[in-house]
């Protein structure tokens, strides 16, 4: 039978009982139903989110205290929420603890940055400082892929700024979220946070509604685009984090068996439905075979199948319109004359599951590598000379990340500093600290997430001048 929710915090959606259904990508059943909110339901709860922000932005200490009592509550209640998290996402149970663990540590960290006034001496007899103020009650719009830790990206600054947030999660997953606003209701005041769930036109109606002063989006090109005109009716700041097609490239000293599994993981984990996993891997043309080898033995190996399996590596695709994505340009690829030496097809059986992919003999202008395939499906290319990998890297209208490895970290330092994107890594991949900036460039998105730049992105400074005493 399904198990009800409860809302997140602020009051219970107050307008009728449409809902949709929340499935199992493991299964295709129905866990349980969420509420399908009106859009005209929106005014009352940014209205109640700009009641609630005059006295959350008056007292920072009183904020600081919250968010570590949110954080604890968080810990408190991580075995529900991970797997209620595996069984609407579909990742191992392992990860949707490490969600967890990264959700709580997000609020701890936040909970514990300022923002700092600054003094100007500009040699005139004037004291002027810039102090900061909140905007005001903040859109967080989250997709499917992280549904908790993206949401805990958005909200933790936005909150420990002294902001308002109103939580929007993906349809496809919904039913985490609800439980952690409802988690979360114990720790924070009433209509600080709202979590919202429903279909289009929902999200759009939040995005243009005239009570947000910033939103904060992370998913695909074309809806980021739409999030940014429908935010500019009200002028709105806008922070999207957008898509990725982050590129490894292999330098000609690299050691393919020393590096192989960490590649491996760096395109699939999550079922490769990372903004910024290894979507595509330029290799020395004489490495190549070595190197499809080793990750074909991998994809082959690994263990795919329901996240609440502990043997259980690799999980479904998230949804239906994925997986039909994956296979869709996986297909193509093939058609187009590439071949796969693991994988290329979906698994027989219930749920949303397709064979770990590695892809060789591929176009380069087949959509697996100019698009992002967001899946676990990994095209390798050769590469004849480094400025041809590198000018290849660079080709595509992303910018998100990128990573380059070889036996020589200096070496492979100065590749990486040739790649047009907000992180390079060298040796390793996607992997963020919380009190570094995260950015991309290009369609990858506008505006900083992370560390103190998240803090102040959810800020406006204010200045005071004053003369000096005489």
């Amino acid at each position: 039978m399904p198990t009800s929710h409860p809302a997140g915090t602020g009051r219970a959606p107050g307008r009728g009982s449409a809902r949709f259904p929340v499935l199992d990508p493991a299964t295709g059943e129905t866990i349980d139903e969420a509420p399908d909110q009106h859009p005209d339901e929106l005014d009352a709860v940014v209205d109640r989110a700009h009641r609630a922000w005059h006295g959350w932005r008056a007292d920072a200490a009183a904020r600081t205290r919250a968010l570590l009592r949110a954080a604890e509550a968080v810990e408190a209640a991580g075995d529900g929420l991970a797997r209620l998290l595996t069984r609407e996402q579909g990742k191992p149970l392992a990860e949707s603890y490490a969600e967890i663990a990264r959700t709580s540590a997000r609020l701890r960290y936040f909970a514990d940055l300022v923002p700092r006034t600054r003094r100007i001496s500009d040699g005139r007899p004037v004291r002027s400082e810039i102090r900061w103020r909140p905007l005001g009650p903040v859109a967080a719009i989250v997709p499917w892929n992280f549904p908790l830790q993206l949401a805990s990206a958005k909200f933790a600054p936005a909150l420990a700024a002294g902001n308002t947030v109103v939580l929007k999660p993906s349809p496809f997953t919904p039913l985490a979220t609800r439980l952690l606003g409802s988690v979360l209701a114990a720790a924070l005041p009433e209509d600080v946070l709202t979590v919202v769930t429903g279909r289009e036109p929902l999200g759009a109606r939040l995005v243009s509604h005239p009570g947000i002063r910033h939103v904060t989006f992370t998913g695909s090109v074309p809806t980021g685009r739409a999030v940014a005109a429908g935010a500019a009716v009200s002028l709105a700041r806008v922070t999207l984090e957008l898509g990725g097609n982050d590129a490894a490239v292999l330098l000609d000293d690299v050691d393919v068996e020393r590096i192989a599994d960490r590649l491996f993981w760096a395109a699939f984990r999550n079922c490769g439905q990372v903004c910024m996993a290894v979507k595509r891997v330029y290799v020395p043309a004489r490495l190549h075979a070595d190197v499809v080898e080793a990750l074909a033995g991998r994809a082959k190996a690994v263990v795919v199948g329901n996240g609440l399996d502990p043997d259980t590596r690799l999980g479904p695709v998230s949804n239906a319109p994925q997986l039909a994505r994956v296979e869709r340009v996986t297909r193509q690829a093939v058609a187009d004359g590439a071949r796969a030496a693991a994988g290329g097809h979906r698994l027989d059986g219930p749920g949303h599951f397709f064979a770990p992919t590695i892809l060789t003999d591929v176009s380069p202008g087949s959509e697996v590598v100019t698009g992002e395939q967001f899946g676990p499906v990994l095209p390798v290319l050769p590469y004849r000379s480094l400025d041809e990998a590198v000018d290849a890297a660079n080709s595509t209208g992303f910018g998100l990340g990128g990573s380059v490895w070889g036996t020589d970290p200096d070496r492979a330092e100065a590749v990486a500093e040739r790649l047009e994107c907000g992180t390079a890594w060298v040796n390793h991949h996607a992997e963020l600290s919380l009190a570094q900036p995260f950015a991309g460039i290009g369609d990858s998105g506008v505006g900083v997430a992370g560390g103190p730049w998240g803090l102040y992105g959810n800020l406006r400074p204010f200045v005071v001048h004053r003369p000096e005493q005489t």
